[in-house]
């Protein structure tokens, strides 16, 4: 599946029922320099639109909200250990959580790449 995106600039991405989420690469160039990242231990479940994660930069912290419902099945560790990452890769190896999905269908009713880029240059 493609990257779908939220309006609190999320994406996500299904594959096997699996999501993989993180932030879009405009968050990240909203945020400026990210020096913290707080994931969800594995386990947890969400509800669709749940803030679910924490990243502060220099100059705001901000939630990461969940996408879509689901469990928590991986974090990704190594952009706790360096935060610099969210920066560098946003929409590839800096994703945050994988979500064993509730509900995939629910992710239909998300941006795809040219909607949500029309929306983010409108902010």
């Amino acid at each position: 599946m493609t990257l779908r995106f939220t309006k609190d600039h999320e994406w996500v991405r299904i594959a096997g029922g699996v999501a993989t989420v993180g932030v879009s690469a405009h968050a990240a160039e909203q945020l400026g320099d990210v020096v913290f990242v707080e994931l969800p231990a594995v386990g947890r479940k969400f509800k669709k639109g749940d803030d679910m994660a924490v990243v502060e930069s220099v100059k705001a912290a901000s939630d990461v909200y969940a996408p879509i419902s689901g469990e928590v099945v991986e974090i990704n560790q190594s952009i706790v250990d360096d935060p610099a990452k969210v920066n560098a890769d946003p929409q590839g190896a800096a994703w945050f959580v994988k979500l064993k999905a509730s509900d995939p269908a629910e992710a239909d009713s998300l941006m795809d790449e040219a909607a949500y880029k029309s929306f983010a240059e409108q902010r």
